[in-house]
């Protein structure tokens, strides 16, 4: 299961004291599994933009701490600065990044600010997706007024915040000159927030061999959505048309969900039409990056390259090679570091400076930053993989190494749908091999995963065998972790089962249908596809024999021996097929 992931852009009103601003995102970095991405003050707006990501539940009780520890140092009575606010805590974006809906997003978005309101006392408004009316899907309709506004739209039917807190009076508010209430006094002071959720914002560069900002201006009118004004005569020179309220008429670019100015960059040199790509699911990066191609190649200009501003998620880089293989008609089954990069060379992405998806893809900075100091085990060498088992330590063992197989056997699979999307003569079934090994290389993650989670199933069981059993209840607690440990050890292994035998699916396809000169290979991916079934059925009859629990242990044993039966009649199938083509 993909993993969830969600970002957080928190605007705060204070952008001048970097010890306010400190305190702020402390909290935020104090929650494990967060990582702050960026803190970006700004003097003249007196605000800070502060990004950071991660698990869901980690991101919103981050989210939370920092809206608590900005209530508390920042005093809007005493605001002041160019941008648009109304409270210490002005905007409170939720965005999905990966594994998570928008909609799951808004959820959790109106619950944030239920918790806001009821916990700290700060009057929310949901906006954006998180929005209980159309009307405030719009930032401008719930900020409208400002700070300045706060005690009408408080105190005003129809304008009130989505959640207020608990003991709220709207006449208390009203007398906020003399002795105002100390909820009413709280309440001026961290104003009003907005928690919204939104699609994720690309900011994206296309790179011009020109110098024109007027060309570049041109190309962003022809794919931004908003488009360019229409005019009498000449399109350039013309008079404008305007409708009955003296707006002007406009006609659409190519591209919904875009917005895109030309401009001329003093350091490269260049011009480029900057765009924010404002939902990638309507208009994806490559499609946006073909279509400024063309319009730039109809006005006698090249796009040379595309510059990302900020982080990425990887989904919008493996869509984009995917794009780009199947336009050259090959398969997109290959491992996620040749699809991307395929991207980065598709979209010229290194053509101003490196481009490295460790620094730049969000996904990758979590988990390097989550696997710090700690090296899985399919991060080793082959050599050094071996070696490991090796060692007197009881893991990795026969668990891993079955999870392993099955990884080796999806790998032949999908390297035979390779080769066959690929032979000449056969152009015509690339989609249908692409397909088939698409299938070998998510069977391949599932049990690459496996790998280093058989493992830490054996490292659970070691550190409840580690736990206290001083007294009864030490007793008690250290068995019913062991048990636990020894439940989920005897699961993970049923799992690499289940997930090897779909292997039986791939190669026997790829021995039918493949690639003739690889045919054998699609037999060595059914015997080690076998070794993966019957090796961790041995794991899971070795750990369910010490479960108290008979009855899910005599149903673990039966499941294990069911599988067991399929592998060894799916070999056998498989094995008859290539000896007939050898």
């Amino acid at each position: 299961m993909e993993k969830q992931i969600i970002e957080c852009v928190p605007n705060f009103s204070e952008g001048r004291d970097m010890n306010v601003i400190n305190q702020i995102t402390n909290e935020i970095k104090a929650v494990k599994g967060v990582k702050l991405l960026d803190v970006d003050p700004g003097e003249a707006t007196n605000r800070t933009v502060v990004t950071f990501v991660g698990a869901p539940d980690d991101v919103v009780e981050a989210a939370f701490r920092s809206v608590g520890k900005a209530a508390q140092l920042i005093d809007m009575r005493r605001h002041h600065g160019a941008h648009p606010r109304m409270g210490a805590t002005d905007v409170l974006p939720l965005i999905p990044v990966a594994g998570i809906t928008l909609e799951e997003c808004a959820a959790l978005a109106r619950k944030l600010a239920q918790r806001l309101a009821s916990e700290l006392n700060i009057p929310c408004y949901c906006y954006e997706a998180a929005a209980f009316t159309p009307e405030r899907k719009n930032l401008a309709v719930c900020r409208e007024g400002e700070y300045e506004a706060l005690v009408e739209k408080l105190t005003t039917p129809g304008k009130q915040p989505d959640y207020l807190p608990e003991a709220f009076s709207a006449d208390e508010m009203k007398d906020t000159e003399g002795k105002p209430s100390p909820l009413a006094e709280s309440i001026c002071k961290t104003g009003c927030t907005a928690v919204g959720a939104r699609d994720f914002l690309i900011a994206v560069n296309y790179n011009l061999n020109t110098t024109s900002t007027r060309r570049a201006n041109a190309i962003a009118f022809d794919v931004r959505e908003k488009g360019r004004p229409i005019r009498e005569g000449h399109p350039i020179t013309g008079k404008i048309i305007r409708d009955i309220n003296g707006n002007p008429l406009m006609k659409p670019g190519t591209l919904k969900c875009t917005k895109a100015i030309g401009w001329y960059i003093d350091e490269y040199g260049i011009a480029q039409v900057s765009m924010n790509m404002t939902n990638l699911n309507v208009t994806p990066l490559h499609k946006a990056f073909d279509e400024v191609c063309r319009c730039a190649q109809n006005r006698g200009i090249r796009v040379t390259g595309t510059e990302i501003v900020g982080l990425i998620p990887k989904k919008t880089l493996i869509d984009a090679g995917k794009y780009f293989l199947q336009k050259q008609n090959r398969s997109t089954g290959i491992p996620e570091a040749d699809i991307i990069n395929i991207a980065i060379k598709s979209m010229g992405l290194d053509d101003l400076k490196p481009f490295n998806p460790r620094e730049k893809v969000i996904e990758y900075m979590l988990d390097d930053d989550a696997s710090a100091g700690k090296q899985k085990l399919v991060d080793l060498t082959v050599k050094g993989f071996a070696e490991e088992t090796s060692r007197e330590s009881p893991a990795p063992g026969g668990g891993t190494i079955a999870a392993y197989m099955g990884a080796l056997g999806a790998a032949l699979g999908a390297m035979v749908a390779n080769l066959s999307s690929h032979k000449a003569g056969w152009d015509d079934r690339c989609p249908e091999f692409s397909a088939w090994a698409d299938k070998g290389q998510a069977l391949m993650a599932d049990l690459l995963h496996l790998v280093d989670e058989d493992t830490e199933a054996f490292n659970r069981i070691m550190a409840a065998f580690g736990m206290p059993k001083k007294t009864d209840e030490d007793k008690a607690a250290r068995t019913a972790a062991i048990q636990q440990a020894t439940l989920y050890a005897a699961q993970v292994p049923l799992r690499t089962m289940q997930a090897s035998l779909r292997v039986f699916d791939l190669c026997r396809a790829m021995a039918e249908e493949g690639n003739p000169n690889s045919v054998s290979d699609a037999g060595v991916g059914a015997f080690a596809a076998r070794a993966a079934v019957l090796g961790a059925g041995l794991n899971v009859k070795i750990n369910a024999g010490s479960l108290q629990d008979r009855a899910v242990a005599d149903k673990l044993i039966a499941q294990a021996n069911e599988l067991i039966a399929q592998a060894n009649a799916a070999e056998q199938e498989i094995v008859k097929i290539v000896e007939q083509k050898l």
